[in-house]
């Protein structure tokens, strides 16, 4: 039971790490981080795996991880780190970054608090209904919009008037 069980979840992993380590990224703005994040993510996945796969929407519930996951570490980080400034090594780049509009977003999303941007990131790039998002994000449907609102608002006002019409490139609306 236990192998069928493991080859189950090694089979979601392989079809769905790509996109949770880039919604990670989206999230947290380092590939890095990203790769904590989901490594984190699908290790509380894995240890709840006999409930998770009979769940009506699995990738919802692996996004509602992956989400609480970084926004606990947020509420971490914030208490126990102290940034020096100094990095030990660059950043990684994006591989897919092609144009510096997609730059200038990722700088902008970066600029948000982590609530306004796991909800931009999920109504936006990740193109979830509201109700998804509110489930991700343990909260009402009124405080998902709120914080898109308030997310969408805060990127143009950083981003050059006239340039973005607040939805990423790509990005249904």
């Amino acid at each position: 039971m236990r192998v069928r069980r493991d080859d189950e979840f090694t089979a979601y992993v392989a079809a769905r790490a790509r996109l949770l380590r880039r919604s990670a990224y989206l999230l947290c703005g380092d590939w890095h981080r990203a790769e904590d994040l989901t490594q984190s993510a699908l290790t509380k996945v894995y240890l709840a795996w006999s409930r998770v796969r009979r769940a009506d929407n699995v990738d919802g519930y692996v996004r509602q991880v992956l989400v609480r996951t970084y926004l606990d570490e947020q509420r971490r980080r914030w208490r126990s780190e102290q940034l020096t400034g100094e990095t030990l090594d660059g950043p990684r780049p994006d591989p897919a970054a092609a144009s510096d509009q997609r730059l200038d977003l990722l700088r902008a999303l970066a600029t948000l608090p982590p609530r306004q941007r796991a909800a931009v990131v999920l109504r936006c790039w990740e193109d979830l209904p509201i109700t998804e998002v509110a489930r991700a994000l343990d909260c009402s449907e009124g405080t998902v919009k709120s914080q898109t609102s308030r997310g969408l608002a805060a990127l143009r006002g950083v981003l050059a008037p006239g340039r973005y019409d607040g939805y990423p490139e790509g990005a249904s609306r």
